[in-house]
């Protein structure tokens, strides 16, 4: 696909389009705000409709009821479809225990902040803050494994991707949920297998074909299996860790404990948010420092710096670049564009990141900004991400570490730097150069 020169040539799903979203944006904002899919809306006939502008995207994911969640229209389906004695729709087959979750755990928005609360909170939320001390320990130790490199110059080299911002989620998370260390690989096999329709789907909806539907079913068997072992292990003998917890919680806005297909369900979708938001944010903030050296200089002399860093490159390079994720319940305007009810968003989360309208200089990287945390790289509203708390405590006490141990970064020659498809923003590899601090 080649780079777009006007508005009308912007295609963000199209083949290589990853390498160009950050060219698109600025056309989009100065004279498509808000992009017309013709064609491509839920029902056939339907349009769909491609948000770019903070206020809009902030307007929409600010307000559940009147801009409603895909995913509670699909656990809606699914009630219906039991409620009348049918099976579940098929294109639900694959997350029919996510979904089975959802159902009983969140089907309201008073219940979706009483799972966050009790259930999810005190362990990948505000109370992520407990497992400081672990990830310290994760990211020390990968670095043990290539800090001592010598590339004969005093320089030494890592591919960042494989040997530090991949692992380090995979480990941690697997730590959090009380998984076996050695079970990491095959977790994060699984966790590839679950997130196959974001990097492979076609179009705005991320649609997998029958073919690759059936590749995802196949990469995923024996998880299920595997869930129900670990589960029936922490009833019998908890620890300290997410499922253990989950398994003994009297979950009070229920009033009762937590079936296991609930807790599968909770699982299944910390495995799904836990690993690829924290890999892309790493890997992104490594080029970063590798563009801008005098970045890596400022955290290096003033470690508090680190936590704006971190802001700033998520919003400036936000992992998850868009998510056809909401559907109007009535006719709505954006940027002069009428909107039917019953339409489907694309909420263009990296857009809005850099929207000129909310930021000035958009596209720099200022350790300085006002309001850091304000972007939309994890939404925004009552159906934050659940996993934010998590996610940043780990990319900021990677940077301390980071740079703690490393007196500089760059890139090495043999870079790519090709994107990988789908619409999480990241390459696949990252090979720099480092310098040791004395």
């Amino acid at each position: 696909m080649a780079c777009p020169a006007r508005a009308e040539d912007v295609d963000l799903f199209g083949p290589g389009c990853q390498e160009h979203w950050y060219q698109a944006y600025p056309l989009m904002h100065a004279d498509s705000p808000v992009q017309v899919l013709r064609g491509e809306g839920v029902n056939p006939g339907e349009d769909a409709f491609v948000l770019t502008c903070f206020e809009d995207i902030e307007r929409v994911v600010k307000d559940p009821e009147r801009f409603t969640p895909v995913m509670s229209l699909r656990v809606t389906e699914l009630q219906q479809a039991l409620d009348n004695g049918l099976q579940p729709p098929a294109d639900t087959s694959r997350f029919d225990i996510a979904l089975d979750s959802v159902r009983t755990l969140r089907p309201t928005l008073a219940l979706w902040r009483a799972h966050r609360q009790e259930l999810t909170d005190p362990w990948v939320g505000p109370g992520a803050k407990r497992h400081a001390k672990m990830i310290t320990e994760v990211a020390d130790e990968l670095i043990d494994h290539w800090i001592q490199r010598d590339d004969g110059d005093g320089m030494g080299s890592v591919e960042f991707v494989g040997e530090f911002g991949r692992p380090l989620p995979q480990i941690v998370m697997a730590s959090v949920l009380g998984f076996p260390r050695e079970d990491v690989p095959q977790l994060a096999a699984w966790g590839s297998a679950q997130v196959m329709q974001y990097v492979y789907g076609s179009g705005h909806l991320n649609l997998l074909s029958p073919e690759e539907s059936e590749r995802q079913s196949q990469k995923l068997a024996g998880f299920a299996e595997y869930l129900s072992d670990q589960v029936a292990t922490k009833r019998a003998s908890p620890g300290d860790d997410m499922i253990s917890a989950l398994t003994q919680i009297e979950y009070a806005a229920l009033g009762r404990k937590l079936s296991d297909d609930e807790i599968y369900g909770i699982i299944y979708f910390m495995v799904l948010g836990g690993l690829e938001t924290t890999q892309y944010a790493l890997e992104q903030e490594a080029q970063l420092v590798c563009d801008r050296p005098e970045v890596f200089a400022a955290i290096r002399s003033d470690r508090s710096k680190i936590r704006a860093f971190t802001e700033e490159a998520m919003r400036l390079r936000a992992p998850t670049q868009g998510l056809s994720t909401r559907v109007t319940t009535r006719e709505e305007v954006f940027q002069g564009v009428t909107v039917p009810a019953g339409s489907i968003l694309h909420i263009r989360f990296g857009a809005g990141n850099v929207d000129p309208r909310q930021y000035e200089c958009p596209y720099e990287l200022d350790l300085e900004r006002k309001a850091l945390g304000n972007h939309l790289t994890f939404s925004q509203g009552p159906r934050t991400c659940p996993g934010a708390g998590i996610s940043r405590i780990e990319q900021v006490i990677a940077w301390q570490r980071l740079s703690q141990r490393l007196d500089s970064l760059e890139f090495a020659p043999d870079n790519r730097f090709a994107h990988q498809p789908g619409i999480m923003l990241g390459t696949l590899e990252l090979h720099l150069r480092f310098g040791r601090a004395r």
